[in-house]
């Protein structure tokens, strides 16, 4: 039964009020922040201190000015300033509204919520609360006089026909397939290396009669590079410059390459992270690549989604690891439910179960002991130095790095001298270590005691009834 008109407003208002609080600083005093209900809502992040918000803000005040207040735009300054006074100074320069400066935990709260990483940031959003789309700065930069406004994001289409190896091949033809958007671009130094793998795996699907289609969309800067890098892809593609590489960017919210985005066959999103979950399985047993309830650390795409809770477990036995997950899956699981009907992710999970290069550097983040890189599956040889490689046990960078030793097999995997030489040693035993990491805010928590699920639980509680002491990177 649909809601009443007045109940749905006071619905949609209490959402403002819970996200934003009761009140707004406005220019002549505070402002109810229910008085927002029907208007689109940017969250304006930025800092009188920050060179490109300078430059933005006042684009921004004559954008509102002119056109988008009119068209039923309200902004509210978010501030990331260090002190009250610049706060003040700040927003002066402005003609909307403000969170009050003294709110810093929701200031913290906003930000992690709409995973602010840099300002300036736009956030704009429905009154509802519901996300419009975490790049408005694009959309009014593109839009100043907000011809599209409120910029909603248009629907998902696959187009036409795509490009092939022997000409156009129609959308329809893959309309009934799971489909991998493959974020690429031949100037990537990580997609030239990760395109083989994928191109390996894809014959692999295909003589396993997988209902599977990879779609390249490229980011590449000319049509003869276009060509050159599709040469060696065995796919399909979007035309080079098509309108979709630009709306698809955006619609997935790519923010770096390669990205692989996982369509159902009903184009619903099954993984906007499936690089990695791919590159852990490139044989397909886990096919079509649902997002794992613990994600394998050495593979952490999403891990600056929300809070992460990362269970260290590299020295344990696999039967104590199984039954160490086995404790933490049925919060994940708890989790992952919660998210499906809210929409958002309070939590994510990962495990390291073997001693990588990813759990090596949280390790060495969260003070704990180090241990030597495990020993590769396939065997190594000295490969080329220079730059634009890293070293997979101890995360240096290749100019850091003495020697360097690649895998023979494809893999994009590099050891150093010194690591290669402490490679397979033997492994201290370690009682596995629970921490959360929380990168938005530079820090992490350290969970004492055994991994069980009551022991997690608590651990949470505490974390979010604000109990226990953030220790620094």
């Amino acid at each position: 039964r649909r809601l009443p008109f007045n109940v749905l407003c006071q619905t949609m208002a209490s959402a403002l009020v819970q996200l934003l609080g009761p009140t707004l600083l406005g220019r002549d005093g505070d402002v109810d922040t229910s008085s927002l209900d029907g208007k689109t809502i940017g969250l304006y992040f930025s800092a009188h201190w920050c060179g490109p918000c300078r430059e933005f803000t006042p684009k921004l005040v004559e954008w509102y000015a002119e056109d988008l207040q009119s068209k039923g735009l309200e902004v509210v300054f978010v501030s990331s300033v260090r002190d009250e006074d610049a706060f003040k100074e700040y927003f002066a320069e402005m003609p909307w509204l403000a969170l009050p400066y003294a709110d810093r935990s929701r200031k913290e709260q906003l930000s992690k919520k709409f995973k602010v990483q840099g300002i300036p940031s736009f956030v704009l959003l429905k009154s509802s609360g519901e996300v419009i789309t975490l790049d408005g700065r694009s959309a009014v930069s593109e839009d100043p006089t907000g011809a599209n406004f409120p910029w909603l994001p248009e629907p998902f289409s696959l187009g036409d026909s795509f490009v092939g190896k022997d000409g156009d091949v129609p959308a329809a033809s893959i309309a009934g397939k799971v489909k991998l958007l493959y974020f690429s671009a031949h100037w990537c130094p990580p997609c030239r290396g990760f395109t083989p793998q994928l191109a390996k795996a894809y014959a692999t699907w295909k003589e396993k009669g997988m209902n599977v289609e990879v779609i390249f969309v490229s980011g590449d800067k000319d049509q003869s590079s276009f060509d050159e890098y599709y040469g060696e892809m065995p796919w399909i593609a979007v035309p080079f410059e098509d309108k979709r590489c630009k709306q698809w960017n955006k619609q997935f919210e790519v923010s770096g390459i390669p990205t692989v985005v996982i369509l159902d066959t009903d184009n619903s999103v099954i993984n906007k992270d499936g690089r990695g979950t791919i590159a852990g399985d490139f044989e397909g047993k886990t096919f079509p690549w649902h997002p794992p309830l613990i994600g394998d650390l050495e593979n952490p795409s999403g891990i600056q989604d929300a809070p992460a809770i990362v269970a260290l477990m590299e020295t344990q036995t696999e039967q104590e690891q199984e039954q160490a997950l086995s404790e933490l899956k049925v919060l994940a699981e708890r989790y992952r439910a919660e998210e499906k009907k809210t929409g958002e992710t309070k939590y994510v999970f990962f495990a390291a179960k073997t001693s990588g290069s990813t759990s090596g550097k949280v390790r060495q983040m969260t003070k704990q002991q180090s241990l030597p890189p495990a020993k590769h599956e396939h065997s190594l040889a000295v490969a080329d130095g220079g730059r634009g490689w890293g070293c997979d046990g101890c995360s240096k960078s290749g100019d850091e790095c003495k020697g360097r030793n690649r895998c023979t097999e494809g893999c994009d995997f590099d050891l150093c001298d010194d690591c290669l030489a402490e490679s397979g040693k033997a492994m201290p035993s370690l009682p596995v270590k629970v921490v959360l990491l929380d990168l938005a805010s530079q820090g992490f928590y350290e969970m004492s005691g055994d991994l069980t699920t009551n022991g997690v639980e608590d651990f949470l509680g505490e974390f979010e009834g604000g109990k226990l002491v953030k220790q620094e990177f």
